[in-house]
């Protein structure tokens, strides 16, 4: 009987190898003498060197293309990211710089998990590395784009307000002042998103921007620390910044012994976005009633609050002080929304 004959692709290590070389990302496996036993075609081309040549070298392979920091430096293997993975005997992730074979650096992204036998003892490592240099060329150009941006709405802000100065020039200068500070206010919100490239504000960030100009000590924020869409961040930098401005004048604020509860709550809503209440309670101003006529300020809080956001903002004017709560829904945003215990403080 005709012995049949294995072919060629039936045997393991033959395919796993075709696997490994047809891959985008770079492999490397490493024995516990931090040392490269295999390497893929996008390992070789990534570094410059061919398996064998590292072979030959015989020593780590953080000694071939990991061995000097941008600056010079060396970068010594106890101090590699890379290579705890095999010590530690857990996996490792993150963003590295390494040397190529002709000397040039270039940025890595990678994840290095340790290899275990049979009774669960590291025996090796192995490496998984992607060239990140377009995606930070990339991150550096949006960035640039970004700052360009801002530098021209500031400028443009700038301009508005030298506009509003001397068209209300000679007319009352509390109408100016008013107009002023909502630009104020509009600026310090688009610093807070400049520090994210307009991806998110941190409400507590937005809280205190709006209300640092306010009277120091005399409010209490309390909540988590939610990420805000950047439409809903301006939204309500604009009504704190009336509601305080309000409390200056006519409320607690414009008295000696008034005082400005802040606090909010954050719920998670069907949909992906998150359910934020808010509350602003006025307390030990002087007695007030309901005004004959709302102010553009709350009018902006109520209308601007149900028509971009599905929510509702409450004004009422007990004897006590003001109360205002705005209830409305956070969008989501592209990454997960990172919540953050905050404790009750008097800011100003």
């Amino acid at each position: 009987m005709q012995k049949l004959q294995a072919r060629p692709l039936d045997d393991a290590q033959r395919r796993l190898h075709a696997v490994l070389n047809n891959a985008s990302v770079s492999i490397f496996l490493m024995d516990d003498r931090q040392q490269c036993v295999y390497m893929n075609r996008a390992a070789e081309l990534l570094t410059g060197w061919t398996l064998e040549e590292v072979v030959a070298l015989d020593k780590p392979l953080h000694d071939i293309i990991h061995h000097t920091y941008p600056d010079g430096r060396h970068f010594p293997l106890h101090e590699c990211a890379i290579d705890r993975a095999f010590p530690e005997h857990n996996q490792t992730q993150g963003e590295e710089i390494f040397v190529h074979r002709d000397g040039h650096f270039y940025p890595v992204g990678f994840t290095a998990s340790p290899i275990r036998d049979e009774e669960s003892q590291t025996i090796g490592t192995i490496i998984e590395v992607r060239d990140i240099s377009e995606e930070k060329r990339a991150g550096e150009r949006q960035r640039l784009l970004v700052n360009e941006l801002n530098h021209r709405v500031k400028n443009t802000l700038a301009t508005v307000q030298s506009i509003a100065w001397q068209t209300f020039k000679g007319t009352d200068p509390e109408t100016f002042e008013r107009f002023s500070g909502r630009l104020t206010t509009l600026s310090r919100a688009h610093n807070v998103l400049t520090e994210t490239a307009w991806a998110q504000a941190s409400l507590r960030e937005i809280a205190d921007a709006a209300i640092e100009t306010l009277a120091p000590g005399r409010i209490t924020a309390t909540g988590p620390d939610i990420a805000l869409h950047p439409k809903a961040a301006v939204s309500l930098s604009m009504a704190l910044h009336e509601l305080g401005t309000n409390a200056l004048r006519y409320g607690a604020l414009s008295s000696e012994g008034g005082q400005v509860t802040l606090e909010w709550s954050a719920e998670p809503e069907a949909g992906d976005g998150t359910r934020l209440t808010l509350d602003w309670v006025e307390r030990g101003g002087p007695r007030i009633g309901k005004p004959e006529k709302r102010g553009f300020g709350l009018r902006l809080i109520e209308r601007q609050i149900a028509m971009e956001f599905g929510g509702a903002a409450t004004v009422e004017f007990p004897p006590e002080g003001l109360t205002c709560r705005i209830s409305m829904t956070v969008p989501p945003l592209p990454d997960p929304v990172v919540l953050t215990p905050v404790t009750g403080a008097p800011r100003g």
